[in-house]
């Protein structure tokens, strides 16, 4: 990815609000949670440097400087040297007393937060805004053979950013349509690594969910990590508490819920009514910020707000009008059936399937396949071919031999996958 501008860019090519704070006062965190970060993280580390503290809280170096001389002065701090032009530290004896109490009451070692309102701004002031025209949006899906008419009902949902069910049979390519919507953007966003409500901090920066892109300037906040739009896909292994502040037990400290992490990008509830969380149960807990674009939290007993800018995709293979009422399906503005596919397209599947395979397709057994998979499919859907030809692959590998396309193999394969209806 190449050329990437912030999605908040000022006319300066970055927005203000990620430049990196001149003074502790400006952080707006109070600089007492900085002095205990600060304490918790040199105790951690034994021997410190400015240099390599600065990194840890993901702080500039001239706001730790003014953190260590002040616990310095307070005989909080004892200088073992110079490491270069950079001090050589520990925590004294009394220095290594107060980290070890403020861990008594947070246990959070991690970078410097950025308070909760500085966190709204930037997920508002980063909200998708996509320019999208048909020729962009075949590039998109150039990988995958979709009809026209469902690329003509893709389109005006993505410039909308509005949610969106992907509905229709099993095998369709709804989840294959969903993974790819994220393509649409090529800009990136800033993530805080976490924030800060009330005293306590909640992570937010996930890698296994924000994943960092362009190269980040000296003047830039280090707090903010610059991604490209995330992506979370959920499944069935998704339950209610996944939408709530995670707390770990051991060290008291929070993690965001999925949805908070999605944030400026796109969450998509694949299989959704498969759940371990009940439908209604997760259509009710969104109905209002799928509408208001804010979403509550608890924490420590206290509701606090958060943005709620997600492009949420429900892909089912249910009926929309079975899992949700008319209040809600009116927040969800497009619904696309993803249904079976017309011979010639599916014909065409089945042509790149033997080019990326580098088979050999015998007389005919390309139509005897789209034949048998309509007859036993209940239509063509886009998966029958992959799902085909990985059987006559392991046929021929049982069998010791070169895979290929051929009638019998056809029969074979799909006698395996589609099963014969048992007479009782």
């Amino acid at each position: 990815m190449t050329d990437i501008s912030i999605a908040a860019a000022s006319p300066g090519g970055r927005s203000t609000m990620f430049r990196s704070p001149p003074r502790l006062e400006d952080l707006g965190i109070g600089e007492a949670m900085v002095t205990d970060l600060f304490l918790k993280h040199a105790y951690i580390a034994g021997n410190s440097t400015l240099g390599s503290l600065a990194a840890s809280l993901r702080l500039s170096v001239e706001l730790v400087e003014s953190v260590f001389r002040r616990l310095k002065a307070q005989q909080f701090i004892e200088v073992r040297g110079m490491h270069g032009d950079d001090f050589a530290f520990v925590l004294s004896h009394a220095g290594k007393t107060a980290a070890l109490e403020r861990m008594q009451i947070s246990r959070y070692c991690g970078p410097a937060p950025v308070p909760i309102s500085l966190y709204e701004a930037a997920v508002r002031s980063q909200v998708a805004r996509t320019k999208l025209n048909r020729r962009r949006l075949a590039r998109m899906y150039e990988d995958l053979t979709l009809d026209n008419v469902l690329l003509e009902k893709l389109g005006p949902a993505l410039v909308a950013q509005t949610s969106m069910f992907l509905y229709g049979p099993s095998g369709t390519g709804k989840s294959s349509l969903a993974e790819r919507l994220l393509r649409v953007f090529d800009d990136r966003i800033a993530v805080p690594y976490a924030v800060e409500v009330d005293g306590s901090i909640i992570s937010v920066f996930d890698p296994a969910v924000h994943r960092p892109v362009g190269t980040q300037r000296s003047e830039d906040d280090p707090r903010w990590v610059f991604c490209s739009r995330p992506c979370i896909v959920a499944g069935g292994e998704l339950v209610a508490e996944m939408l709530e502040l995670q707390r770990e037990p051991e060290t008291g400290t929070y993690s965001a819920p999925l949805h908070m992490k999605a944030n400026n990008g796109i969450f998509v509830i694949d299989d959704f009514g498969r759940q371990m969380i009940k439908p209604q149960d997760l259509l009710n807990r969104w109905i209002v910020p799928l509408d208001r674009r804010t979403d509550f939290l608890t924490l420590n007993g206290t509701k606090f707000a958060i943005p709620f800018e997600v492009f949420v995709v429900f892909s089912t293979n249910l009926d929309p009008a079975e899992l949700a009422d008319e209040a809600f399906l009116r927040r969800i503005p497009n619904k696309i059936l993803v249904d079976s596919i017309s011979a010639d397209l599916f014909d065409d599947i089945v042509c790149r399937r033997l080019q990326a395979n580098g088979w050999i397709a015998e007389n005919s057994a390309a139509e005897h396949l789209r034949d048998v998979c309509a007859a036993q499919g209940g239509g063509l859907r886009p998966c029958y071919p992959r799902d085909i030809f990985r059987i006559i692959e392991s046929i021929a590998e049982f069998e010791e031999r070169a895979p290929g396309l051929n009638v019998p193999d056809v029969d074979r394969a799909a006698d395996l996958y589609f099963g014969k209806t048992m007479v009782r």
